[in-house]
C-alpha cells in the first residue's frame, strides 16, 4: 500500500480563525489530504478498459492524474459553424468517422451534419466519446464519466463504447462517481480510492429486455427525424416498434416490394434507433425478429441501405445474405432489382441483403403478418 498526499498552505484570515474556533478545530497553516493509492503495476497484464469509482471527494481524480497525468481529460475543441464530422482527424475519411460514431451509438446521419453546441447531452456524450478514441488511440482517461448524462444513455453508452475500445484493442480509464455502469462497461479492472480496493475484474453485461410490437404507422413521428431519408409511401408500411424497459427503442417498417421475377417478397423500408438505445444490437435483434416472422409466413424479405455501419452490420450477420454489392443505382422504374428503392435509392451508394435466416412462427403469432398481404 502506498499514499499520496497534498498539502498545501491557508491563509490565517480572520473567517479560518472564525471557523476553528466555532468547531474546534485545530490550527494548522496548511491542509493535508491523504488518498490511498493501491494501484499496482498495470502493465504486468492485457487489459482494455479500467474504472475508477467512489464518491466525491474519495481521491478518484487525483488517484487518475497521479498514475495517467496529462492522458486525463484531453482537451476537445469543436467549431460552433462547423458540422461535428468535420471535428474529426483529417486523415480520417467520410465512411471511418461513420463507422466510429455508429459503433459508440451515435449513428443518425441528421445529427453529424449539426454543429455540437446543438446537439443533446446524450449525444454530445457520444460524440465526444468517439472523437477521443480518433485522437488518442493508444489511451484516453476521462473524468466525471457519465456524469451529465441520464442513466439510461450512461449505461447504454457505456456498454456500446466498451465494444468499440475491445474492438479496436485501445485503453480507456473511467473515473467516475456512479456504480450503476459498472457491469455495463465490464471493466477489466476497477479501483476504489475510499477503501483503497482494486480488483482485476470479469464481469458480464446485463441482459436487455427487449418487447416488440406491431404499432400504428403513426409511430414513425417519433423517429422520423433520426432517419436520413424522408418517408414516402408510408400508408403501405406495417410497423414495428422494439421497447427496452418499456421505453420506445427502435422502429422497423416493412412494405411489398413488386418484382416481376420474385414472388411474395416484401422489403424493411425503414430502420431506426432512438439516440439513447443506439450501439447494443436492439436494431439488427428488431430487423430480425421481423424478418424471420415474415419468413415463417412464406414471405421473402429484403433490405437496402446505405449506411456503412448498417451495411457492415448485416454483411457480419448470417441471417442476412448481400444480394446486390454497395453500388449506385441509377436505372429504376417496373423492372427494378432486388431490393431498389424505387422512392429514395437514386443515385445513392446503396447495398442491398436478404433474410436468410429460419422463419420463426412464435415471432409470426406475436407479430401478425397483415391480411392485406397474405396472398402476396
Amino acid at each position: 500500500m502506498s499514499n499520496v498526499i497534498l498539502k498545501s498552505g491557508i491563509e490565517r484570515t480572520g473567517k479560518v480563525l472564525q471557523v476553528e474556533a466555532m468547531f474546534d478545530i485545530a490550527p494548522s497553516k496548511s491542509a493535508t489530504t491523504t488518498i490511498i493509492d493501491n494501484i499496482p503495476d498495470l502493465s504486468t497484464r492485457k487489459w482494455n478498459i479500467g474504472l475508477i469509482v467512489g464518491a466525491s471527494g474519495s481521491g478518484k481524480s487525483t488517484i487518475a492524474r497521479h498514475h495517467f497525468g496529462e492522458l486525463v481529460d484531453p482537451e476537445l475543441v469543436w467549431d460552433e459553424n462547423k458540422a461535428v464530422i468535420d471535428g474529426f482527424p483529417a486523415q480520417m475519411n467520410v465512411k471511418d468517422v461513420s463507422m466510429l460514431l455508429s459503433s459508440v451509438g451515435f449513428s443518425s446521419p441528421p445529427a453529424w451534419l449539426r454543429p455540437y453546441h446543438t446537439l443533446s447531452t446524450g449525444e454530445k456524450f457520444r460524440v465526444s466519446m468517439a472523437r477521443l478514441l480518433a485522437e488518442h488511440p493508444e489511451m484516453v482517461v476521462v473524468d466525471e464519466f457519465t456524469s451529465v448524462v441520464d442513466r439510461t444513455v450512461a449505461k447504454i453508452g457505456s456498454t456500446a463504447l466498451a465494444k468499440t475500445i475491445r474492438k479496436k484493442d485501445q485503453q480507456f480509464v473511467a473515473v467516475s462517481c456512479h456504480y450503476d455502469i459498472k457491469e455495463w462497461l465490464a471493466p477489466d479492472w476497477t479501483y476504489e480510492p475510499a477503501t483503497g480496493t482494486f480488483r482485476w475484474e470479469s464481469l458480464r453485461r446485463p441482459d436487455i429486455e427487449v418487447v416488440i410490437k406491431r404499432c400504428h404507422r403513426s409511430a414513425w413521428e417519433l423517429f422520423s427525424r433520426h432517419h436520413y431519408l424522408d418517408h414516402q409511401n408510408i400508408t403501405s408500411w406495417i410497423v414495428y416498434v422494439a421497447f427496452v424497459n418499456g421505453e420506445p427503442a427502435a422502429f422497423c417498417s416493412v412494405m411489398p416490394m413488386p418484382h416481376g421475377k420474385i414472388q411474395n417478397a416484401r422489403r424493411i423500408a425503414r430502420i431506426v434507433m432512438l439516440p439513447d438505445f443506439q450501439g447494443v444490437g436492439v436494431g439488427a435483434h428488431l430487423m430480425n425478429v421481423v424478418a424471420s416472422a415474415y419468413v415463417a409466413d412464406g414471405k421473402k424479405i429484403y433490405a437496402t441501405t446505405s449506411h456503412p455501419a448498417v451495411i457492415n452490420g448485416l454483411n457480419n450477420n448470417p441471417n442476412w445474405a448481400m444480394v446486390r454489392k454497395p453500388s449506385r443505382v441509377q436505372k429504376q422504374g417496373k423492372s427494378s432489382t432486388i431490393g431498389k428503392d424505387v422512392t429514395s435509392s437514386r443515385g445513392r451508394v446503396t447495398a442491398s441483403f436478404r433474410f436468410v435466416g429460419e422463419g420463426n412462427e412464435q415471432a409470426r403469432r406475436l407479430l401478425p403478418v397483415p391480411k392485406e398481404y397474405k396472398h402476396g
